[in-house]
């Protein structure tokens, strides 16, 4: 051990905060409240913080900067913060690395040297030394600018690759020379919730929306579009092959499959239910032929092989299933199903001509493979029950890599021979953690309405269950998204100092199919705040916590989860983070990606019942003259997912409202986004702080 570390040791272990050190003490900067009101099927709603809204204004600025001086200040008064942030640097300073995959001659991987803001691409031929291809920590002076998705032409010669600057979801697109590593086109601009897609060497496809001013949209700004860009052209002449004003979506895909024979088009107007659409490449000014139109349905093209199509589909199957049918006649009649819909939530990836069934099973992985005509072969044997993910590959290939991981499990890295269904490990984590002092365990517990709702709860093995252990509770309960076991250095700096982790799985969620996703969307939402505030109560039952010790935690659709609970049950927690998350259910929809959610909110225009139930529980609508749990709200200040406007207005209302000790405060990250491509240092910053204000507020402290 470290002597600093040990010195921090000797100074923490013992020490206890206590309620009075813990307490706002300081006073909020003065947010005023302006005459805003908005009438939906004749009540009136009252929105005195609507100028926070727009997030370039002199004076939201300026709040942001008062905001995050009160913030700083509490915390800088944090005696132990210093030595968790030193403590979590330690740990995140190992090297990590990806799955590698192939492109051409090369197999290239991302590589962390440990504490590097950005991963690196590197690539590797044959037996030589590995050579860096692309460095995203070049990319920008302060490591705000990050590398998001990069395709490559079928040979490898040519990639195109993203780059976000400061977390925004808009992209630039970059074409290189892979050989070379020189540009040889024109930078793409404002490229938005899109892949790129190669046709031969000749150009690419990528989707698109017009660029709106501010966060506020326009049904011009709300259509996406797909593009085709010839490489030597200037992106003012892309053709557009599918969206605008004939064919309007929210949400459109598309992808060459790996023959290069067909263009398969996906579109949508919500996040659940897509239509399909193909193109015959191989025929000049082909026309795009719909396979399935309406969106009651979801279906993904997932390989394509001697003019036949594979599609992943919940039609008639909740679960999914897999089919296949003839591209020249694709239509859902013609459909021949080859692995049926199974008591689990199906998804499909190849590789070598096999098929590889991935099933998640009560919130853990199973995957089995299949030839094309969907016999099943074997079972790939897992370390333990926790997440896999990989499998994938060209047509050519006969090996693939995965990853395996779980709470108690870093992340490890195995390749598997398709052939002989051997698998060994390729690269180990080298964090520095030893499982056999931990334990992960699986309990279903009782939502209000009966239903079983599955939770994995992680701590240090011989921990005694007195009540008095700091708890996270953490939760999404969305938009079909399943929370399955995955190591987290973070995590394991509280568990160290006798924290337990528990992650809910809650309805909203994907992890038993359809029915149970749909079973928390729109007026079944408060569902999934039932199944959440079960979870903390099965927690406090069981004696593993009390509410004196018990924080939850969820970001976006995740923290409009914390900010309903904390707002119906402030009584039940200690803590509460509430990040990036949807705060405002009444206008929502009015920002940015914020119209395609409906399928899982509704909107508080659709009718007078929809907009009760929305209006009953949207957070900065439910917030009251009460005590309310410490709280730590957090946002970046260049997300344009969730705009940082829900976090403002609900950080200003609970700062009105407060009448507790225990501070409200909110925590604003400059040039950082939704989430994705944060550098490595605001994360350990931020998840040092988290875990600072935690057990602080608790009275506790940090033994190091």
């Amino acid at each position: 051990m470290k002597l600093t570390t040990i010195c921090t040791s000797i100074l923490m272990t013992g020490f206890m905060a206590n309620a009075q050190q813990a307490a706002f003490t300081g006073k909020y900067p003065a947010t005023k409240k302006v005459t805003q009101t908005d009438t939906y099927f004749g009540t009136t709603v009252q929105d005195p913080y609507r100028w926070l809204e727009n997030d370039m204004a002199s004076d939201t600025k300026q709040w942001v900067v008062e905001e995050n001086k009160v913030t700083n200040d509490y915390l800088s008064k944090i005696p132990f913060r210093d030595a968790i942030k030193r403590r979590l640097t330690e740990l995140w300073n190992y090297e990590k690395y990806s799955a590698p995959f192939k492109e051409g001659e090369y197999t290239y991987f991302y590589k962390n040297n440990g504490l590097q803001n950005q991963s690196v691409l590197y690539r590797q031929k044959g037996d030589a030394a590995p050579e860096v291809f692309l460095d995203p920590n070049k990319f920008s002076e302060d490591g705000t600018s990050s590398l998001q998705g990069i395709s490559f032409t079928k040979d490898g010669s040519l990639a195109a690759y993203q780059v976000s600057e400061g977390g925004s979801d808009w992209r630039k697109v970059i074409v290189i020379d892979t050989k070379t590593g020189r540009k040889v086109d024109d930078t793409l601009m404002d490229v938005k919730f899109s892949g790129t897609s190669w046709y031969k060497n000749e150009g690419f496809y990528y989707s698109s929306y017009d660029k709106p001013k501010g966060s506020q949209l326009s049904e011009k700004t709300q259509i996406h579009k797909l593009y085709y860009h010839k490489l030597g052209t200037a992106q003012k002449d892309d053709k557009l092959v599918f969206g605008g004003d004939a064919t309007p979506r929210r949400y459109i895909g598309g992808g060459v499959t790996e023959d290069e024979n067909f263009l398969v088009i996906s579109a949508a107007n919500a996040t659940y239910g897509n239509e399909l659409y193909i193109q015959d490449l191989r025929v000049k000014n082909a026309p795009i032929v719909p396979i399935v139109t309406g969106f009651d349905y979801e279906q993904d093209v997932v390989y394509a092989e001697a003019g036949m199509l594979y599609i992943v589909t919940n039609q008639g199957a909740p679960n999914r299933k897999l089919i296949v049918t003839e591209a020249s006649n694709p239509v859902p009649s013609n459909w021949k199903t080859i692995i049926s819909e199974g008591r689990f939530p199906l998804s499909v990836s190849t590789c070598g001509r096999k098929i590889f069934a991935h099933y998640l099973e009560d919130a853990v992985t199973k995957v089995y493979q299949h030839s094309l005509d969907g016999t099943r072969e074997r079972e790939i044997v897992l370390p333990g029950l926790g997440t896999a993910s990989g499998f994938g590959g060209k047509e050519s290939e006969q090996e693939t890599y995965y990853t395996y991981t779980s709470y108690v499990f870093p992340p490890t890295i195995f390749r598997y021979n398709v052939n002989s269904g051997a698998s060994e490990v390729y690269k180990e984590s080298g964090v520095k953690f030893d499982p056999k002092l931990y334990e992960s365990k699986q309990v279903f517990y009782n939502s209000k309405d009966g239903e079983k709702i599955p939770m994995i709860i992680t701590y240090k093995k011989g921990m005694a269950l007195t009540g008095k252990n700091p708890t996270l509770l953490y939760g999404y309960g969305g938009f079909n998204v399943s929370l399955s076991p995955s190591f987290s250095v973070s995590n394991l700096v509280f568990m160290e100092n006798g924290g337990v982790y528990a992650v809910a799985n809650l309805r909203g969620g994907g992890e038993y199919g359809d029915k149970w996703h749909n079973a928390g969307t729109k007026m079944n939402k408060q569902n999934v705040f039932n199944d959440f505030i079960a979870a903390a109560e099965y927690l406090i039952k069981e004696k593993y916590t009390s509410k004196d010790y018990l924080a939850i935690a969820g970001g976006s659709n995740g923290g409009l989860l914390v900010g309903a609970c904390m707002t119906q049950r402030p009584d039940l927690y200690k803590v509460c983070f509430p990040a990036v998350g949807v705060m405002d259910m009444l206008r929502y929809n009015k920002f940015t990606a914020g119209a395609g959610w409906s399928y899982d909110y509704g909107t508080a225009e659709d009718n007078k019942d929809m907009f009760d139930y929305l209006y009953k529980y949207s957070p900065v609508h439910n917030v009251r003259k009460q005590a309310y749990p410490a709280t730590m709200v957090t946002t970046g200040d260049h997300d344009d997912r969730v705009v940082p406007a829900h976090s403002f207005k609900f950080a200003a209302a609970l700062q009105a409202n407060q009448t507790g000790k225990a501070p409200v405060l909110i925590r604003i990250e400059t040039k950082a986004g939704h989430g994705a491509g944060k550098p490595t240092d605001m994360i350990i910053a931020e998840q040092a702080d988290k875990w600072s204000f935690l057990l602080w507020n608790m009275g506790l402290g940090y033994k190091g």
